[in-house]
């Protein structure tokens, strides 16, 4: 794909052998989702695939969950520690999920990691990882904020062969699942990932027998230096210098006071380094984020804000240095919890996307969303079967607004991007029905562009013995800051009970609280940060956003001023479809 001589690159060759490795993980996606059993990967698409050469490094992720490559990367890297190139065998297939001894992120998400032999040589790695509900631990769903080590949150698994030469290892596959509050589900669907990564390496093995062995190399070869030399010309054009931004969360999962997240990305010449000092200490509870999770963090906040479009790949890991002290947040030591890690990575994206809002010029300048990724779980006995079901759900919330548009309404962003789990899937699955699942009024901060609004999420339990759990943030301290004149973006809540005599306000990270039958557990999301000043959004935008119920009167007549309300009203705004009659 490339003259040697010239170092110049053909792109047409370049991009159709990129879209080539990205159907490879496509087709790996695909086979996940659709024969998973359980509906945290079937339904919501919480797991990742990706693509790996015999030397370790990414050649292709699937277009899921940033945070995975963390424990993917991870993962391969801890088969090629564990074992030598000359005793890993056609036939094999690995498993593990510990941070500390497999390099993972957290224990839910459980990597399989597959080699592909060519002419008894290996030659690449499939892998792909799935957030299972449950895997054992203190509470259901395996992750409390408030866990003090990672011996309570379930079962730890380094590197172990699963399949040894073709054989699954029917007993170790069977320790897993009874480790699990729902063995049936785990064990179907690790047998799911197993034969997800068999599917890979059959389309990478078709590739290698259509263009040969050696352009297959090359072209691997040409791809991760081309990442590498474009995100490096990215970085050249940015301004040298260091530029700090702090974030907060709410507490370290334990109460307490708020706990920083800070960021320095120095840029000099090609090369960016982020460092993380002025960083929380190791936190006592579960919000610590492992070093891959962190690492995770920074390839996607540089990718985004940088190169969009850039093939994930080794290319870009190699253009960007990353230090963070060894005893804090963002890089704990043995055996912190970390079950909650996505929430303190969601605050860590945040906390870049700030730094560089003094490195790119205004028109690339985002506001801050929600930064948070809340997560409820509940869970009892199972009807139809035994064991107890777990039911997890992540939450979106409002994005951040841009100079040209207005943030986008109750969605995941950084590091997560799961799909929600629709209520009748949920009240057919479980013993729960959904109250309410709609738009938070009036939690997108005001400004030019609008901040995009937080989501609520009301459901409640049918029998007694319910338990719930929650981890969320950005409920006393942490708030989605708009930019230039722009008002921050609305804090989450939750409340149980809502609207009843005994109506409760929680923490923000709560464990087993056991529900009675008609008990409902409500969960409100951050809106996202508005850009520029209110005084400049004009009328018409402002006539629909009161006309669509997104904003209040009162609260437009705050940030916008009542004269320019008045005007809006005036205006012949859009009729506004109501969709709740649809539902009656």
């Amino acid at each position: 794909m490339n003259d040697t001589s010239s170092g110049i690159f053909d792109p047409i060759a370049m991009e159709v052998f990129s879209h080539r490795l990205m159907s490879i993980t496509e087709e790996m996606d695909a086979t996940l989702v659709r024969s998973s059993f359980s509906t945290n990967i079937e339904e919501r698409r919480d797991c990742s695939v990706a693509l790996f050469d015999a030397r370790g490094r990414l050649v292709a992720q699937g277009t899921q969950i940033p945070l995975h490559l963390g424990s993917l990367a991870g993962g391969v890297a801890a088969v090629l520690c564990a074992c030598a190139i000359e005793e890993i065998r056609e036939g094999d297939v690995f498993i593990c999920n510990d941070p500390y001894l497999a390099n993972g992120t957290h224990l839910p998400d459980i990597t399989i990691v597959t080699p592909v032999f060519w002419e008894r040589r290996l030659e690449f790695f499939t892998a792909n990882i799935g957030h299972h509900a449950d895997v054992g631990g203190a509470v259901p769903g395996s992750i409390a904020g408030g866990a003090r080590s990672i011996f309570e949150e379930g079962l730890r698994l380094p590197v172990i062969r699963i399949v040894r030469r073709n054989e699954l290892d029917t007993d170790l596959l069977r320790l897993i699942a009874s480790n699990t509050r729902d063995p049936e589900e785990r064990a179907l669907d690790l047998r799911v990932q197993i034969a997800t990564n068999e599917r890979g390496a059959q389309a990478a093995r078709h590739l290698i027998r259509q263009m040969g062995l050696e352009a297959v190399r090359q072209a691997v070869e040409d791809v991760i230096t081309y990442t590498r030399r474009r995100i490096r010309n990215r970085i050249a054009e940015l301004a040298d210098g260091d530029y700090t931004f702090t974030n907060y969360l709410d507490d370290d999962g334990m109460g307490g006071d708020p706990v920083p997240i800070t960021v320095t990305v120095c840029v000099a010449g090609e090369r960016l380094a982020t460092d993380f000092t002025g960083s929380g200490a190791e936190a006592r509870g579960a919000m610590n984020v492992p070093l891959n999770a962190l690492n995770a963090c920074v390839y996607y906040a540089v990718k985004a804000l940088l190169d969009p479009d850039l093939l994930p790949n080794a290319g870009l890991f190699d253009a960007v240095e990353i230090y963070a002290p060894h005893g804090t947040i963002v890089n704990p030591r043995s055996p912190a919890a970390v079950g909650a890690r996505s929430i303190t990575c969601q605050k860590v994206a945040g906390a870049i996307f700030g730094a560089f809002r003094s490195v790119l010029p205004p028109e690339r300048v985002m506001a801050a969303s929600n930064d948070v990724i809340p997560a409820i779980v509940f869970s009892g006995r199972l009807g139809r079967r035994s064991g107890e079901y777990v039911y997890i759900e992540t939450l979106g919330g409002g994005s951040g607004a841009r100079a040209n548009g207005d943030g986008m309404d109750a969605v995941q962003v950084h590091m997560t991007n799961t799909s929600n789990l629709p209520a009748e899937a949920l009240e057919i699955e479980y013993p729960l029905l959904v109250d309410e699942y709609a738009l938070v009024e009036d939690s997108g901060g005001a400004g030019r562009t609008r901040g995009g609004l937080g989501l609520a999420r009301q459901i409640r339990a049918t029998v007694a013995s319910t338990i719930f759990s929650v981890r969320s943030d950005s409920h006393t301290v942490g708030v989605p800051s708009g930019v230039f004149g722009g008002l921050d973006g609305r804090r989450a809540r939750l409340v149980r009970n809502p609207g009843r005599a005994d109506e409760e306000l929680l923490y923000s990270k709560v464990a087993r609280i056991e529900l009675k039958a008609g008990d409902a557990m409500r969960i409100e999301t951050p809106g996202g940060g508005g850009y520029g000043a209110p005084a400049g959004r004009p009328l018409q935008q402002l006539a629909d956003d009161l006309a669509s119920g997104r904003v209040s009167r009162s609260a437009a007549e705050r940030d916008y001023g009542a004269a320019k309300v008045a005007a809006a009203l005036a205006l012949d705004a859009p009729e506004v479809h109501d969709v709740s009659a649809d539902l009656k």
